[in-house]
């Protein structure tokens, strides 16, 4: 008698019936499909690059090459004469970036992988296991590649950058300029809103010279401080230690040459965005209607560039990005800058907001949300929207309205995280899809709130058997 078995414990087959059963189920197993059946890994390091390709009769699987420029040409060269097409290396450091361009002059398709998507199995801790296992992800294809700008927003990215560090530079300065005031008790800071404004950088400069006297100085009051002369007159009343008024020599001098480069960077990055080519215009087919509220333009102050770069952003994105409100061309520069123009590398503006950990994210185990908020990114672009976020306090504007109803019911943090997902989500469909943005007002805002309590408040009453009836006028 054959003996039965039962099988999904719907069917008694018999032991050859099962055994046929699990060949079937294998054989429909695809399994791991080769993506990349030309595939390279590279382990990086600061002073060697351990490569890794599929071994062959006449290729050696790992080799060593050294950081030189041309052991990287020999390299590509070596890359090339095995058949390779494209490369699967770590973000390691800087160390990446000179390896990157000389594969991507040569036409190969480099993969730029995150360090966490690619964590050893235990055992694995060598530079030629590392390689390996690049390979080996690479070449089925579990392997996501990072996002990389093209090259010419490479360029000013680099030098936009290098701005910024000069800013910050700059930000010190001012700060160690204002300690020293402040230990030989010189209040300056108290009576004007900017010690390197028009007027305090007057009062410095005369200070640095060898005035000392405090009517002299306050002379130099520019006709917009709203600080009396008496009043400027007290607060440069000090002790002049000559150890601190040479360190606000130094400071100042420093700060004026934090300036001059900043004026360096300006030009490059004005004649490096001359080089772009202009973006035509999208029709303005579903664009809002214009409203009455006047567009207001954003002050260029402090430390903005001396160049017209609201203009050079409109005419290479073909959009005025700078109506949003609380965006300006600072912060526009710098998400440009971090992302290019090219917006159709995120399928939709949910995609483009992930990316930049400005959506909400919850880590599920069991059926049960161990935690909400959102990911830890580290992204230059969603600090600008986050600091572009933070002026709408004190706006009049739709955005601003809906910030501080935010920010009453969230808190500060959440409402800023919030605004900055909304003026993402704003970026991206003027950038993709030419979509004008037209402020409402506060008051279009406020109407559209309190429709909105009106028809909970009318749902809450119909569930339990009542209706809301509005007071009569003179009620």
């Amino acid at each position: 008698m054959a003996n039965k078995r039962t099988a999904g414990g719907t069917k008694n087959l018999s032991r050859k019936e099962c055994r046929g059963r699990k060949l079937r189920i294998r054989s429909a197993d695809p399994g791991l499909d080769v993506v990349h059946p030309h595939a390279a890994g590279i382990d990086v390091g600061g002073s060697e690059h351990y490569v890794a390709i599929a071994p062959g009769p006449d290729a050696e699987p790992v080799r060593r090459f050294g950081c030189f420029t041309t052991e990287l040409r020999a390299l590509s060269r070596y890359l090339s004469n095995h058949g390779v097409r494209t490369v699967a290396m770590q973000a390691t450091g800087v160390y990446w970036i000179a390896l990157f361009d000389i594969l991507e002059e040569d036409g190969f398709e480099v993969f730029l992988v995150n360090a966490s998507h690619t964590k050893n199995l235990p055992g694995r801790k060598s530079d030629v296991q590392e390689c390996q296992w690049l390979l080996k992800l690479h070449t089925y294809g579990l392997l996501r590649n990072s996002f990389h700008p093209s090259s010419e927003i490479r360029v000013v990215r680099s030098y936009w950058r290098q701005r910024g560090t000069w800013v910050q530079t700059a930000t010190d300065c001012v700060n160690r300029m204002q300690k020293a005031l402040s230990q030989m008790n010189l209040q300056l800071s108290n009576v004007i809103s900017d010690i390197v404004g028009t007027t305090g950088q007057k009062i410095l400069r005369a200070i640095v010279a060898g005035e000392r006297d405090p009517e002299t100085l306050a002379k130099m009051k520019d006709s917009r401080i709203k600080a009396s002369q008496s009043e400027i007159v007290a607060s440069l009343t000090g002790n002049w230690r000559p150890e601190l008024l040479f360190a606000l020599e130094q400071e100042l001098q420093h700060y004026d040459f934090c300036q001059l480069r900043m004026r360096d960077c300006d030009q490059a990055i004005a004649q490096q965005l001359k080089a772009i080519p202009t973006r035509p215009e999208h029709a303005r087919t579903n664009a809002r209607q214009p409203s009455d509220r006047p567009v207001v333009r954003k002050q260029v102050r402090g430390n903005a560039p001396r160049f017209p770069l609201a203009q050079e952003l409109k005419r290479i994105t073909g959009v005025d990005l700078t109506r949003i409100d609380g965006v300006s061309a600072i912060t526009v520069q710098t998400v440009i800058s971090e992302i290019g123009l090219d917006m159709s590398r995120w399928k939709t503006e949910a995609h483009f907001a992930s990316w930049l950990g400005l959506c909400p994210h919850n880590d599920v185990s069991g059926g049960k949300v161990l935690r909400r908020g959102t990911r830890h990114v580290v992204n230059r672009a969603a600090t600008a929207f986050r600091m572009s976020a933070l002026t709408l306090r004190n706006s009049d504007s739709y955005l601003g309205a809906q910030f501080r109803r935010f920010r009453g019911k969230l808190g500060a943090p959440k409402a800023i995280t919030a605004m900055a997902h909304k003026l993402a989500l704003l970026f991206y469909r003027m950038m993709r899809f030419g979509q004008e943005y037209v402020d409402q007002g506060e008051a279009a805002y406020q109407e559209k709130f309190q429709a909105q309590q009106l028809r909970q408040l009318e749902k809450k009453a119909a569930l339990l058997g009542f209706a809301v009836v509005p007071l009569p006028e003179n009620a």
